[in-house]
């Protein structure tokens, strides 16, 4: 990822925003059915021999829409904040510290955009386990009908785990950072230029250290989502569904599906950042200026 010496300017956001947009769409052809539900009902062999194929997808929808303005949002945001937290001595260096905080703020911003589409993605993965609930007729009756049952409150149940959550890209994107910093210094190439497989290899690694270090946050935010305006309340917030879930489960709990999960985001990763680098580089190129662009 690169920074224009420049101050940020429609240009650099429409590039952003598009290459972000495009790791959107990437990552949709390689969707697979959420760890989500296995974190919930079990397994996803439950799933499967009670509602079919078509259960282990539910909530793909959601899924999709909330994907697309999701890594837009984000990658304009970090690169924006990135621009203005750099050093001004010349050499526009960004420390880890600032690097955290860039990515801190990019992810706060995208998941208040976004926290709806994931609650309503969770209840339609999870109603058909769920007695005595009006199934859900699809993503925006879902959305109006939360809105309209539950308020804003319901919309928003699960924003504070997963505003903990952003801890997860404090962590991924400075390490992703660092680690392709470390491969364009041994192949003696300028950040920018990377190939794909070292992005590759920066962004699998990145993502796999971050997830295991941030887990438990995932379990507490999909535990609070599942629960219904309808269905028994078995939590009464963020401390007392950690408190449940280590008296009932240990902490071996907290990384229940974690495996799976790897699994499934890890190649994910992989896609999002190499279609982000690599769109972001041809749209860079497509429109051109006259400041030359510097790296990390």
């Amino acid at each position: 990822m690169t920074n224009d010496s420049q101050p940020p300017n429609s240009r650099s956001l429409l590039c952003n925003a598009g290459a972000g947009a495009a790791a959107g769409i990437s990552i949709i052809s390689c969707l697979l059915p959420s760890p989500t539900c296995s974190l919930i009902v079990g397994s996803l062999e439950q799933i499967f021999q009670k509602e079919g194929l078509r259960g282990m997808y539910r909530g793909l929808a959601p899924t999709v829409l909330a994907l697309l303005p999701n890594w837009a949002v984000y990658f304009t945001m970090y690169e924006q904040l990135k621009d203005c937290l750099c050093s001004n001595d010349g050499k526009h260096q960004l420390s880890v510290g600032a690097n955290m905080l860039a990515a801190s703020g990019a992810g706060a911003a995208t998941t208040c955009f976004t926290n709806p589409l994931w609650v309503v993605k969770t209840r339609l993965q999870t109603q058909g386990m769920r007695a005595g609930v009006v199934p859900y007729r699809g993503t925006f009756s879902a959305l109006r009908r939360i809105a309209r049952e539950e308020g804003i409150r319901g919309l928003y149940s699960g924003l504070v785990p997963a505003l903990a959550g952003i801890s997860h890209v404090a962590i991924q994107f400075p390490t992703y950072e660092k680690i392709k910093c470390y491969l364009a210094n041994q192949d003696n190439t300028p950040m920018d230029k990377l190939g794909a497989r070292d992005v590759a290899v920066a962004s699998s690694v990145s993502k796999i250290f971050a997830s295991t270090l941030t887990y438990p946050h995932e379990v507490v935010r999909s535990r609070l989502q599942e629960q219904g305006h309808h269905s028994e309340k078995r939590y009464s917030g963020v401390v007392d569904c950690i408190r449940k879930v280590f008296q009932q489960e240990g902490f071996a709990g907290f990384y229940r599906g974690c495996a799976t999960n790897l699994l499934r985001t890890t190649p994910a990763a992989v896609i999002t950042f190499t279609s982000f680098e690599m769109v972001h580089r041809f749209l860079v190129n497509l429109f051109p200026s006259d400041p030359q662009p510097h790296t990390l």
